[in-house]
């Protein structure tokens, strides 16, 4: 039995989705059903005796204790976050509630659980972010497991935070949790306000697509089912000489680049009707408050003690994700919907 919070959102959808095809273990979706939450999400695998999903948050105490005494999990993977730098910059409560408060009453639950029930295998994946470590400059090193803390958004913060609470589990209670930080996931199922579905929802409907100052801020961009093939083959090692591992995907791109090639590939799927590329939609608008310049992940521990590695086709992998998104563009509009509910 896997328990798996915030699994109706953006990647824990994917992980399950993995999950389901390599493990016949059960697993548990806990999910807020935030505007990032969606159930219907596995109406593909429906009717499936091995998904039970609970609509509830991680602050829920009692539900908590609840679901850990019911169905005793051998492993938690921990997705459930408030993720949106530009909404933790308006309003950043929600952020110290989920991120922080969420996180600390998810591991309190666990650790009484092992204290009562102690099963073998029990592990806890804790999946954070590359953001905590801050801003690179263009010269800088790749972060990396020994990288400083340096959060500089209230979201990267409540992040560094729960990540630092999960730390010191480990070292005070010799909790058996892992950290891991990946970079900018993409792919199905991604919530409409983050920048690949946002860029493709706004051109399709003849919109602006904004662009952050200039544009020339750096990512390295992670295909999602990278990222949890990852978490399983961290999931399958028998044991463990470190507690934190980065995940990286080995692709660094400008903003205003990716967009670009978003709208290139536009271009050759869908076809503007006045016959313009998709790119003149590009506008720039005033940057973001704190906006970090680069990120880039060293992976090199993960490739060391695991057989994975990110693949090498981010065109393919981006070109997929977009004719997903054009193929479920009744999803998209209706994750917006609730999105802008909010």
């Amino acid at each position: 039995m896997i328990l798996v919070t915030g699994g109706a959102g953006f990647i824990g959808t994917n992980f399950i989705l993995e999950c389901l095809k390599h493990y016949e273990s059960k697993i548990i979706v806990l999910d807020a059903l935030t505007y990032a939450g969606n159930f219907s999400n596995f109406d593909q695998v429906e009717p499936s005796d091995r998904l039970i999903k609970i609509e509830g948050d991680i602050n829920d105490l009692r539900l908590l204790s609840e679901i850990f005494n019911k169905y005793q999990p051998e492993a938690v993977f921990h997705f459930a976050a408030e993720s949106h730098v530009d909404r933790s910059i308006s309003g950043p409560r929600n952020f110290i509630d989920s991120n922080i408060l969420g996180t600390f009453n998810l591991l309190m639950s666990s650790r009484e659980f092992l204290d009562a029930k102690a099963p073998c295998r029990f592990k806890f994946f804790h999946i954070s972010t590359d953001e905590v470590f801050g801003s690179l400059e263009n010269w800088d090193p790749s972060f990396s497991e020994s990288s400083n803390y340096s959060p500089n958004s209230p979201y990267s913060a409540s992040k560094a935070s729960s990540d630092m609470l999960v730390r010191s589990f480990i070292k005070t209670f010799n909790f058996p949790a892992i950290i891991t930080n990946c970079s900018n996931n993409f792919g199905p199922f991604q919530s409409p306000e983050k920048l690949i579905p946002l860029t493709v929802f706004n051109a399709i409907n003849e919109k602006k697509i904004p662009i952050y100052g200039d544009g020339n801020q750096i990512r390295d961009w992670l295909f999602v089912q990278d990222h949890v093939k990852a978490l399983l083959a961290l999931f399958e090692l028998d044991s463990y000489d470190f507690h934190n591992f980065c995940i990286g995907g080995d692709n660094e791109i400008t903003n205003i680049n990716l967009v670009r090639e978003i709208c290139t590939i536009l271009d050759n799927k869908q076809p503007r009707r006045n016959g313009a590329s998709y790119s003149k939609l590009i506008t720039h608008v005033e940057d973001r408050l704190g906006h970090d310049f680069r990120y880039s992940v060293n992976s090199d521990r993960i490739k060391s003690l695991t057989a994975w590695k990110p693949s090498q086709n981010f065109e393919e992998n981006l070109k997929y994700t977009v004719e997903w998104f054009l193929k479920n563009e009744s999803w998209m509009n209706d994750m917006r919907q609730r999105q802008e509910k909010e």
